[in-house]
């Protein structure tokens, strides 16, 4: 089958479908596939390709902010393709995939990543409303059929009343090797000592009002232990390092709280022993994953689809209004005991999501779909 991905940006500040949406790619080109992957941006954001996997990325037109491509758009009036699968919403590379999907009878999936749930639907709601008018005019309605990471994205579908076929096909998530541990350690014992010097919590996520990353702070101060660390890093978006930083100073508490820019350098889940992610939704939510898979029990927020966490005891998932009492339990654990929880979430995790199995599912959806409509 051929397949296009297509996906606005892959630069690491737009977050998770910047990692996701080429490992699915890979995955899907390793199980046989002829996959394209299309982007606007900078080309050295791109993966390497592979055999049977092709990359692609076209300069933004103005204005960038809504990743518009004269490029893109003629790219895919001369592509060859059975499907072509677009990731987000409220940007224009998804009216050249409705368009395509329209002009040449092509089936056409969407992943939403995220942007419909409650929180993300609500935030800027006119500027969302906007686009869904004037930026790609008709193409929600008119897909074929959508992708969600998790069985709360499914029901935030239906809740915006989309009734095509639904694919749940969660992320995955892959070992981190020896050789990028060690190089994650390097650059973080020199870049914040401290963290391997005292028991040390991490956020690390966008930093944006979506994450609570400033209730996070303003929890820590008041009920972490004086002996641990919370080290926040992040791509900044709403809120720079400098603002966060300044935030944590005007507290006095520089000795408690130590932020960073999180734009490529290695992921800091080597410095931690928790991993904190307090959001308002996630459709996934990546970087939980990844921290399991490093070993590392996790709390999270409930409006996160991570309940197996909370039921098989490698941290917790509660409501906002219960982070505080369960961070101040975990907080209180043995240096032992949190790590042999995160042994348990680490080899749970790698055992239930891998990007072949996402892979597959996403491509006997695809199947589905051309099956019903020939």
């Amino acid at each position: 089958m051929r397949i296009a991905q297509i996906v606005p940006s892959l630069e690491s500040r737009h977050g998770g479908p910047s990692v996701s949406v080429p490992a699915v790619s890979a995955g899907l080109a390793q199980i046989g596939h002829e996959v394209t992957l299309l982007a606007t941006g900078r080309s050295s954001d791109a993966p390497e390709p592979e055999d049977r996997l092709t990359v692609r990325t076209f300069p933004r037109d103005w204005p960038a902010s809504i990743c518009p491509s004269s490029g893109l758009r003629k790219y895919l009036q001369k592509l060859s393709t059975d499907v072509v699968h677009s990731h987000g919403l409220w940007l224009r590379p998804l009216h050249y995939a409705h368009q395509l999907s329209r002009q040449r009878h092509v089936c056409h999936v969407i992943s939403p990543r995220g942007m419909m749930a409650e929180w993300a639907w609500n935030h800027h709601r006119a500027r969302k409303a906007f686009a869904d008018r004037f930026i790609h005019p008709g193409a929600l309605f008119a897909a074929h059929g959508w992708h969600a990471t998790s069985r709360s994205e499914a029901e935030d579908i239906r809740a915006r009343g989309y009734s095509q076929p639904i694919c749940l096909a969660p992320n995955g998530v892959k070992a981190p090797s020896a050789a990028s541990l060690d190089e994650a350690s390097a650059h973080w014992r020199r870049a914040c000592p401290e963290a391997f010097r005292q028991r040390t919590a991490l956020f690390y996520s966008r930093l944006h009002p979506k994450k609570r990353v400033l209730e996070l702070i303003d929890l820590w101060l008041e009920q972490a232990p004086r002996d641990w660390l919370l080290l926040v890093v992040g791509i900044p978006e709403t809120y720079s390092v400098a603002q966060l930083s300044e935030y944590v100073h005007r507290a006095s508490a520089g000795d408690r709280v130590r932020v960073f820019d999180g734009t490529d350098v290695p992921p800091p889940y080597v410095a931690a022993s928790l991993f904190l992610l307090p959001s308002h939704s996630e459709n996934f939510g990546l970087v939980v994953a990844e921290a399991l898979a490093h070993g590392l029990p996790a709390i999270v927020t409930d409006t996160t689809p991570w309940e197996a966490i909370q039921r098989n005891g490698f941290g917790a998932c509660v409501p906002w209004d219960e982070f505080a009492p369960a961070l101040r339990a975990t907080l209180g654990e043995t240096p032992e005991s949190l790590r042999a929880l995160g042994t348990k979430a680490r080899a749970w995790v790698l055992a239930e999501f891998s990007w072949e199995k996402s892979a597959r599912l996403l491509a006997d959806f695809y199947a589905q779909l051309q099956e019903t409509r020939s």
